[in-house]
């Protein structure tokens, strides 16, 4: 048995004509030369249901017939959803170019005019049946390709969330989970170039958790580091713009970089920090003057140079700290320039 007769008898023809004859002359020239597997209607709604128990591969059809003609039936096929992809080869004794044009109008594959040649309607079947086979094939290699790259789309999201994960892995402090060392000292100087091509100023605010090494001794280093947490969220509550960042500069000090920010502008900042703080009523007992946890600040304000450099606004800030907590603490104090 020969390759494409395999292939045939895996075809299920439908052979649609109210003319009994025609339906045997069709079905035994198509089951006889190529072994496929027939259907016969002699009605549309015949037709019909037996689209509805087994979709056919091709259907031929013709077009004179009662209650529903050939063109009717097409028509009906191709808007449905299911039966829409069945070729449809019309065979019929009209061989008018107008009837011929209606066919292919209501969704034809293809026409044949009776009398027919029997190799005729073999090849047209045939090219109708590769054409849907090729179709098929394409559309699952649409699929799978479609698959694939929802795939990869998914694996290469899947990738920027783990980078972006790690990225903020390896720029937060992983007790406070604001900003670290590492990652304050880029962003501060990624601002000074910018305040240096944009002529604006930038504003830095070093913190100082006042009495910290007695409050972790009365309390313990786990209500140290629960301290750290609060206060950490106080300082970046009291940023109000996006590009300001706060940072862990080191144990008990905390760094806040305030871009195209005045000094005056750095000065209202450091007092809602103040004032966030405050609102935590962190008891500290061993506190020499007070009963709660206070913060010392030192403020720096630069326009950004090339003849300076960013650490001066940490320097200077780092110095007007000290100030602050020899003038006893819980206070702010300014760097001189």
């Amino acid at each position: 048995m020969s390759k494409d007769i395999e292939t045939s008898q895996k075809n299920n023809i439908l052979i649609v004509d109210d003319t009994p004859d025609n339906l045997r002359v069709l079905s035994s020239m198509l089951v006889n030369e190529r072994g496929y597997h027939v259907r016969k209607a002699l009605n549309g709604q015949i037709a019909l249901i037996a689209c509805e128990k087994t979709l056919p591969d091709l259907i031929l059809l013709d077009i004179n017939m009662p209650e529903m003609n050939g063109y009717e039936l097409c028509t009906y096929l191709k808007q449905k959803e299911k039966t829409r992809d069945i070729p449809i080869i019309f065979i019929s004794a009209l061989d008018d170019v107008l009837d011929i044009i209606k066919a292919f109008h209501v969704g034809g594959s293809d026409y044949i005019t009776k009398p027919f040649y029997v190799e005729e309607v073999l090849v047209r079947i045939e090219n109708q049946l590769t054409i849907k086979r090729l179709q098929k094939q394409l559309k699952e290699q649409n699929n799978l390709l479609i698959e694939e790259i929802e795939k990869r789309r998914e694996a290469e999201q899947a990738l920027r969330t783990a980078n972006e994960k790690l990225q903020h892995l390896a720029s937060s402090d992983k007790l406070t989970g604001i900003s670290n060392r590492r990652h304050l000292d880029e962003y501060l100087h990624r601002e000074w170039l910018r305040g240096i091509q944009e002529q604006t100023c930038l504003s830095l605010i070093m913190c100082d958790i006042d009495y910290f090494k007695a409050y972790n001794d009365a309390y313990g280093h786990q209500a140290g580091d629960v301290c750290l947490q609060q206060i950490a969220q106080a300082i970046k509550s009291a940023l109000k713009y996006p590009g300001d960042l706060v940072a862990r500069y080191g144990g008990e000090e905390f760094v806040a970089i305030l871009p195209n920010t005045s000094l005056e502008g750095a000065i209202k900042v450091a007092q809602n920090i103040q004032l966030e703080v405050q609102k935590l009523k962190i008891i500290h007992a061993q506190y020499p003057s007070s009963d709660l946890i206070t913060l010392s600040l030192g403020i720096s304000s630069k326009m950004p140079s090339l003849e300076t450099s960013p650490e001066s606004l940490i320097k200077d800030a780092d110095t007007a700290l000290y100030q602050a907590k020899k003038e006893g603490r819980d206070r702010y104090c300014i760097a001189r320039n």
